[in-house]
């Protein structure tokens, strides 16, 4: 593992998972499902419906990656897992409510301490994002987040979902960069554990307090928030 003082020696791209690392997946979405789920008359805890959807959706994704057939799109993997939850939770739905929910992720904000973090460590690294969401659903969500990377990637352009080491290396390829030149920063250890196999350094936010896991590839920086990530990168 490298500490910071060595990174700052190394780094040229500075680069981010956005769902749930750039953008508050997690209360947005539950912002955006408690009054839906109150209308459909289901009593659960709208948070825990959230958990659920989020959950079946990156299973989907991780079997569609192993599958090693054509990449689905992060859309058409919501939908499914959507549709599944509301199965799962006993609620009456429509497919034009389905994707009502999934396009709503296009709208979600950043976390408070991001845009100020994200600006201090564009003023020495150029700083992207590596999302598993469809290049659509990446460029309608500029306008709500708002946040001027220097480049939004999607898996897609790899064909696969992260943590596929294709998509790490495509991300690199693409910046014009080693890979040994790049930091990814995310929110969930997944994502950190599959860019430090393909041989990125990475950063690990820790909003959740959760560990990391018994894993030979851990973070070099472990932060709780962004803010705290800026200032030691910067």
């Amino acid at each position: 593992m490298a500490t910071a003082e060595q990174l700052k020696q190394k780094i040229k791209v500075v680069m981010f998972d956005q769902y749930g690392t750039v953008v508050d997946m997690q209360k947005g979405l539950t912002e955006i499902a408690a009054p839906f789920l109150k209308a459909k008359g289901w009593t659960g805890n709208p948070n825990s419906f959230v958990t659920w959807w989020r959950r079946t959706h990156f299973e989907n994704s991780m079997i569609d990656a192993l599958l090693h057939k054509e990449h689905t799109s992060y859309r058409e993997i919501g939908h499914r897992a959507v549709a599944y939850t509301m199965d799962r939770a006993g609620i009456q739905y429509t497919q034009e409510e389905v994707r009502y929910l999934v396009a709503c992720i296009e709208k979600l904000t950043c976390f408070p301490d991001v845009p100020a973090a994200l600006a201090r460590l564009q003023s020495r690294y150029k700083i992207v994002v590596l999302s598993n969401g469809d290049p659509d659903m990446l460029e309608t969500a500029k306008q709500y987040h708002k946040v001027p990377f220097d480049a939004v990637i999607s898996v897609a352009a790899a064909g696969s979902f992260k943590p596929h080491v294709a998509t790490y290396t495509k991300a690199a390829e693409i910046m014009r960069v080693r890979m040994d030149e790049v930091l990814f920063v995310a929110n969930h250890a997944f994502d950190c554990v599959g860019a430090k196999a393909a041989g990125m350094y990475s950063a690990f936010i820790d909003r959740r307090k959760r560990p990391f896991g018994a894993t030979p590839h851990q973070p070099d920086i472990w932060v709780d928030d962004m803010k705290s990530l800026a200032e030691q990168m910067v």
